[in-house]
């Protein structure tokens, strides 16, 4: 098996989950991040947390109305999610056997899998579930995680990397 390390940032509102960005961190040390061009702008600037949380990590110009930045050193990675689906769909089948991991990973797989439409349209290959890296941190006696340093909270791609350090501290943990 091989693992890959993910973390989505989303707007849920309770009946829907809209993409706004995924990083992923491979076993191999391959990483992909992508912010969705189509996320709903005028709903997240609306959302006070994502405001105040997500939004500084993206390439946007703050103030209102959010508005795309094609100056910011991200800008690169603003990509179509018909685009970011046939990317993720490469970057996970591009090893064999991969091993979906997050932390609190339920919306995180569902951002996933609504890349490809309904659960069921998921590309043969990619996992149907996201193995919770909090749920196997409880499963090793809940010990205290490291937290990597440096990088913005609540940017995917660097979540993305914390979950990938600490699935490798607990897995040598364990074996020890």
């Amino acid at each position: 098996m091989t693992s890959i390390a993910y973390d989505t940032e989303f707007l849920e509102d309770g009946k829907t989950i809209e993409l706004i960005s995924i990083g992923m961190v491979r076993e191999d040390g391959n990483e992909y991040y992508a912010v969705s061009l189509d996320m709903p702008l005028d709903r997240i600037e609306a959302h006070q947390w994502l405001r105040a949380n997500v939004v500084p990590s993206l390439p946007l110009r703050g103030g209102a109305p959010l508005l795309w930045d094609r100056g910011h050193r991200d800008f690169r990675h603003v990509k179509t999610r018909a685009q970011i689906a046939r990317e993720v769909r490469d970057f996970i089948l591009g090893v064999p056997d991969p091993q979906l991991w997050a932390w609190y990973s339920s919306y995180d797989h569902v951002a996933l899998a609504q890349l490809f439409g309904p659960m069921i349209s998921l590309p043969d290959g990619i996992p149907m579930w996201t193995n919770d890296l909090r749920q196997e941190a409880e499963r090793l006696g809940n010990p205290a995680l490291p937290a990597l340093a440096g990088g913005a909270q609540h940017n995917a791609l660097h979540d993305a990397r914390e979950v990938a350090a600490r699935l490798s501290w607990l897995r040598e943990r364990a074996s020890a």
